[in-house]
């Protein structure tokens, strides 16, 4: 579904405004690799926070 949002904008600003379009088209892999290391953080951060958020319920699982 994501996938077909991000065309249907795509194909509306081509039509709009081609060269924008063909400069996004273009800018898009290098944008992709600046953003990469933003998400491999929030992936650290959310299995570190997972991981003390299960060690905070452990002992109340462990007695239930």
């Amino acid at each position: 579904m994501k996938l077909f949002i991000s065309l249907t904008v795509w194909a509306i600003l081509l039509v709009l405004c081609w060269p924008l379009a063909i400069l996004l088209l273009l800018l898009y892999p290098f944008i992709w690799l600046i953003l990469l290391p933003f998400r491999l953080l929030g992936v650290g951060v959310t299995w570190s926070l997972a991981i003390i958020g299960a060690l905070f319920i452990l002992p109340f699982s462990l007695l239930r």
